[in-house]
């Protein structure tokens, strides 16, 4: 019975020793978790001004569309425009 008695305490020792975080792995573990929230803090705020930048990029592309799209209108009309000009100095 003393024999089980002592290695159980041993055991216990043993246990309590090695299962406890020490002062420098709980600060170790900080650290790590303080640069992981600077990581996360810095890639928010990388998203945040690639947002911005797409949001700006689709507007001016909307931009170019509508540009686009009134040079097609004013290209069909000066078109039309020379064709009937022709048609009525062939008719002449």
């Amino acid at each position: 019975m003393r024999t089980i008695i002592k290695l159980s305490m041993i055991t216990l020792a043993f246990s309590m020793v090695t299962a406890c975080a020490t002062t420098s792995d709980i600060e170790n573990l900080q650290s790590q978790v303080d640069g992981l929230d600077a990581s996360v803090k810095q890639a928010s705020a990388d998203a945040a001004n690639a947002q911005t930048a797409a949001a700006d990029a689709a507007a001016k592309a909307e931009a170019a569309e509508a540009a686009a799209n009134r040079a097609a209108q004013l290209s069909q009309d000066t078109n039309d425009k020379l064709d009937n000009n022709f048609r009525r100095s062939m008719m002449k």
